[in-house]
């Protein structure tokens, strides 16, 4: 199974002013083992133009595995913390994860993840972020 498909990406971080990032991108959705798989690629909007980016859903846990410019594999899993380095243009950071919660509902033709977590990087201040994907498969 490989299956074209449109992806949309909101993530919203909390703080002072809640900061949205909206992305609604064309990629492809298959289906390996127990892991479906998601991929696209970044654009300049993103600020990661060069990278192709990889949602890894599986049961319990999802990944965002980045390669290209910049590089990153972060896992979430719900109350599991996760350290990843995240490789960028600039020098690599420590990014620390903590999955607070995570709900999946993926089938062959696409569905829903959504992940709230804290992400604080090297040290700082932890950031709660809402992310939320859908993905829609298209028929051939």
């Amino acid at each position: 199974m490989n299956k074209k498909a449109v992806i949309h990406l909101l993530s919203v971080q909390s703080g002072n002013e809640d900061e949205k990032i909206e992305v609604v991108t064309p990629g492809s959705f298959s289906k390996k083992g127990d892991a479906f798989y998601a991929i696209y690629n970044e654009t300049e909007i993103s600020g990661m133009e060069g990278t192709t980016t990889t949602l890894k859903i599986a049961e319990n846990k999802f990944s965002i595995i980045r390669f290209g410019s910049t590089s990153a594999k972060m896992e979430f899993q719900k109350l599991k913390p996760n350290i990843s380095l995240y490789d960028t243009p600039y020098g690599t950071l420590e990014v620390n994860i903590n999955t607070r919660d995570l709900s999946i509902d993926v089938n062959e033709d696409g569905g829903e993840v959504y992940v709230r977590y804290n992400l604080s990087i090297s040290g700082m201040k932890a950031q709660s972020t809402v992310l939320n994907i859908k993905i829609k498969t298209q028929k051939a």
